[in-house]
């Protein structure tokens, strides 16, 4: 039986791998969610995940918190960072399967969807948790984001 078991070992470890096709498709199921977020994104093959937390309008040098009081150019700021963060890891905006944003005020929530929509701009939205918080990781900044993104091994 042992030896039974090893043979079949041996024969899986000497398989050739069989190529899975890699495939990212986005979902809606209610008519609210369209235009706004996707509600379901699934990945199909095997694939390389991203993740970007803490992403905010800190200046990269010194950490300083750029555009203090303008919630839109924070919002900009941390989206740039977060498209060269992607692109050094061979992935795009329309890669992002999972948001999480958080902000210090709820009353920023149309700018914040004006400044998604900008961002995203001819890309399928992926789903989006919006969080209030009470403060984030610096004094003066009022937006971060967490996203996650998946693109195929070979990328």
């Amino acid at each position: 039986m042992r030896l039974i078991a090893l043979a079949a070992a041996a024969m899986i470890a000497a398989a050739p791998a069989v190529a899975q096709e890699f495939k990212k498709e986005n979902f809606n199921y209610s008519e609210f969610a369209k235009g706004a977020f996707s509600e379901a994104v699934t990945i199909t093959g095997p694939g390389k995940m991203i993740y970007l937390a803490g992403i905010g309008s800190e200046n990269p040098d010194d950490g300083s918190v750029a555009n203090v009081g303008n919630f839109l150019e924070q919002c900009r700021a941390a989206w740039a960072k977060a498209k060269k963060a992607l692109d050094a890891n061979g992935a795009t905006l329309s890669d992002i399967v999972k948001v999480t944003s958080y902000v210090t005020d709820v009353r920023y929530r149309q700018e914040m969807r004006d400044c998604r929509k900008e961002t995203f701009d001819g890309v399928p939205l992926p789903p989006h948790t919006f969080l209030h918080v009470v403060s984030l990781a610096r004094p003066g900044m009022m937006f971060e984001i967490d996203v996650v993104a998946a693109i195929p091994a070979s990328k």
